[in-house]
Order: C-alpha cells, then sequence, then structure tokens
C-alpha cells in the first residue's frame, strides 16, 4: 500500500478550523465600524498564512484557508451568486439544544454566476501555498448546489420567479458550473462540495420534514445528484472534485441520525464526483455496510476522528476502525480524515486550538503506519 500523490490525500481534512482570538477580534471590530474592509482583509491575510504553515508543518498535503474569511461554511457562498440575497429569518437553524444566528439566502432574482469573492480567496490561499514551497495543495470548499434548496425549499424564493422548480434547479445547476469552471480556471485543482442534504435524508425525521413541506424525499437525492453533475461537467481532467457529507456541526452539536443505507447507491454511482469525506464518528453515522457500493476508482475519506470533543481518539482504536470498513471497500480506496470541520460557523467547536492540531497531527501519523 502506497500513499497517495493526488487528493484525496491517505491524511486529509475537511476543511474549516478554529478561528484564532486575532481574527475573532478583527471581525468583531470591524462588524462594530472600528476597523476598515482592508484592514480586516489584513489579518485575515495574516491568519490564514500562519494556518497554512501549520497545516504543513503537521504533514497534511492539502491544505484550507480554514474557512476565516467566512462567518457560515455555506451561506457566504450562496448569498454571493446572482440573484441571491442575504436576509433575516425568524429563527436560525434548530441543531440538539441551540439554534444559529438567524441569517438566511433568499432567492431575489434569477440565478447566475458572474464573479465571486471566493475567486480572490483562492487566488490567495495558492499564493500563500506556492510562496511556502512545501508542494501543498491549495483546496477550496463550496456549500453544494442542494444547500440553496434543502433548508427551505420554496419558502425563501420569492414569489413568481420560479413558477416551476425544474427551472430553478435548472438555473441553480447552471450557476455552479460557471463557479466550478472559474474556480478550475484560477488554478483549483481540489474542490470539496459541502452537503448536508444526502446524510439528512438518512434520517426519517428529515424526510417527513421535505414530505411535509411538499417535497418527494424519494425524488429529491436524485434532483440534487443532477445539479452536482451538472456544475461539474467538463471540469479539467486533474481537477479532483469531493464532496462532504455531514449530519450537522455547529458548536459541538448535530441535527440528523442515521446510516448511509438510503442512499449509498445513489451517492456512490448517480453523483459523478472522485470522492466522499463521509462521517463515521459515532453510532448515529451507523456502520461500514454501505461502502460495499462504492465502485472502483472512487475513494472514501474516513471521518473517524470527531471534530466535536478535544478529546484525543486512541490510535489503535481507529485502526482497527479502518481495517473494519476496509471488509466492505479496499483499504487503497479509503482514506482518513476528522468527521467534520472544526468551525463549521465562525463560533467553532467546543474545543481548543491544540487539540484540533492534535487530532490532526495524530490522523498524519495513523495514515502513515496504515498506508505507509
Amino acid at each position: 500500500m502506497t500513499s497517495r500523490t493526488a487528493p484525496p490525500f491517505r491524511a486529509d481534512m475537511v476543511g474549516s478550523l478554529l478561528r484564532p482570538a486575532a481574527l475573532k477580534e478583527a471581525r468583531a471590530r470591524r462588524a462594530a465600524g472600528e476597523i476598515s474592509a482592508e484592514e480586516l482583509k489584513a489579518v485575515e491575510d495574516r491568519e490564514i498564512a500562519a494556518v497554512v504553515a501549520k497545516q504543513e508543518q503537521v504533514g497534511l498535503k492539502a491544505v484550507t484557508d480554514g474557512e476565516f474569511r467566512r462567518s457560515w461554511w455555506h451561506y457566504d457562498f450562496l448569498w454571493n451568486l446572482d440573484g441571491v440575497t442575504k436576509v433575516q429569518v425568524d429563527q436560525g437553524i434548530q441543531f440538539s439544544g441551540v439554534q444559529t444566528k438567524n441569517e438566511a439566502p433568499r432567492v431575489t432574482g434569477k440565478i447566475g454566476f458572474s464573479g465571486h469573492p471566493f475567486l480572490e480567496h483562492f487566488r490567495t490561499l495558492k499564493d500563500i501555498a506556492q510562496k511556502n514551497g512545501k508542494g501543498s495543495t491549495p483546496k477550496l470548499t463550496i456549500p453544494s448546489p442542494s444547500m440553496l434548496h434543502y433548508r427551505s425549499g420554496r419558502k425563501l424564493i420569492n414569489m413568481g420567479l420560479y413558477e416551476d422548480m425544474d427551472d430553478f434547479y435548472a438555473d441553480l445547476g447552471a450557476a455552479y458550473h460557471g463557479a466550478v469552471q472559474a474556480f478550475a480556471h484560477e488554478g483549483c485543482r481540489y474542490l470539496q462540495l459541502d452537503d448536508v442534504s444526502f446524510a439528512y435524508l438518512c434520517d426519517p425525521e428529515q424526510r417527513k420534514m421535505l414530505a411535509d413541506r411538499g417535497d418527494d424525499p424519494v425524488k429529491q437525492p436524485h434532483i440534487y445528484a443532477g445539479m452536482i453533475n451538472t456544475a461539474i461537467a467538463g471540469r479539467p481532467s486533474d481537477m479532483v472534485i469531493s464532496m462532504h457529507l455531514c449530519r450537522g456541526n455547529f458548536r459541538s452539536t448535530f441535527v440528523a441520525s442515521g446510516g448511509y443505507e438510503p442512499i449509498a447507491d445513489l451517492l456512490f454511482n448517480e453523483v459523478n464526483v472522485d470522492a466522499y469525506f463521509m462521517e463515521w464518528d459515532t453510532d448515529r453515522a451507523g456502520g461500514f455496510e454501505p461502502l460495499r457500493f462504492l465502485p472502483k476508482g472512487k475513494t472514501v475519506v474516513l471521518g473517524l476522528v470527531t471534530s466535536k470533543t478535544g478529546v484525543l481518539e486512541k490510535k489503535d482504536d481507529i485502526k482497527r476502525r479502518i481495517e473494519e470498513a476496509s471488509k466492505y471497500a479496499p483499504l487503497d480506496q479509503l482514506c482518513l480524515s476528522p468527521q467534520c470541520g472544526f468551525a463549521s460557523t465562525e463560533e467553532g467547536n467546543t474545543l481548543a486550538e491544540d487539540e484540533q492540531w492534535a487530532k490532526l497531527a495524530m490522523i498524519v501519523d495513523i495514515s502513515r503506519e496504515v498506508w505507509g
């Protein structure tokens, strides 16, 4: 068994990292009008350069900007698409015992792509990685197109814009296609689509929620798969597209439960991505049996190390779980990562930065011991 020279790597990470105190302070001061946008950007640039170097120091081959310029893992991207507006809503997203800020993207015009702030974000990340000279691959994370629909369905689409939802899905897929092509043009060769819809649809309560609002929980994942396939069609042959799936991650809490069995065949064989970051850090995610549907040529990154607590897992326990997973998919098609990001929103999970880095370093160590 050998290490991988192309992403995803044997030791990888989802994307977001805990925000340093200096960054949190600068964002708060900017929100209060005490510093300019340029002053905030200077702090972001400095902290991103530091966090990229730290990722390289612990041995990761792919590096992200930690999502340090965002407040959310998904909304910051969505409300910068053409036709999408940031709005205040009645309440935030309800997690287990806690609720997010009451912000959301609303579709106020025809959806499109004519440019995006994330293009500059990626250019900066790529430049930092190149200047460091470590050979790191810059990885960009954006939400899956399904994230503009799953949370609210028609509720946050202005009346009269999309009488036929097929037109909505077509425009959204086309906008994402434009985004993927633009990122590819900037040199992005490792792009990740973050998605909760497929994993949520393994939970009977989530399926009931969709049915109650008028969406078909059987048809909906196929619609989402179609949008994703439209988005990534025609990408460069050396551009790796991964998908991250989880059941919710906000301040160390969650939303959904249920194993991947209901969506595994569709996920692995209908969605044309190259790799999947999948959550298996608790019993809520079920067993590894759904890996039997994984076709040759695709990779699953096993999210066995939790990002929700600072308790460091035992290496032997993780190795045993990798061995168990390899009963259902070849070891050569598997990698290792945390189950989710450490800060899906700027608030972050309930662990310390030192604990975060200890987990990532352990993942690197385990990957070397298992795969060489």
